[in-house]
């Protein structure tokens, strides 16, 4: 599902025209990721858990030639599913 068929389930399910589902969509998108770049964990019950995983510089190797390389250390956004939403597909 993309975000185009997303906003129309929205729309349809709250009974709002597709800009209103829009419009909140983008709302709680900018506010989750917002939250995410203040490093702030966004824990949404019955669903699961966004917050950012932090990652040490480290030395790599070159698959190609096998030279040593640095890599630098790194942030990334994980999701941890609740419970429930696990229980959900594991039955």
């Amino acid at each position: 599902m993309n975000k185009k068929q997303l906003v129309a389930k929205i729309s349809s399910t709250l009974g709002q025209s597709k800009a209103d589902a829009e419009r909140t969509f983008d709302s709680i998108t900018t506010i989750i990721l917002n939250a995410l770049k203040n490093d702030e964990t966004v824990k949404i019950a019955g669903f699961g858990t966004y917050k950012v995983a932090k990652r040490k510089a480290r030395v790599g190797r070159n698959p190609r030639t096998g030279e040593s390389i640095q890599i630098a250390a790194s942030q990334k956004v994980k999701f941890l599913p609740a419970k429930s939403l696990k229980e959900m597909f594991n039955r």
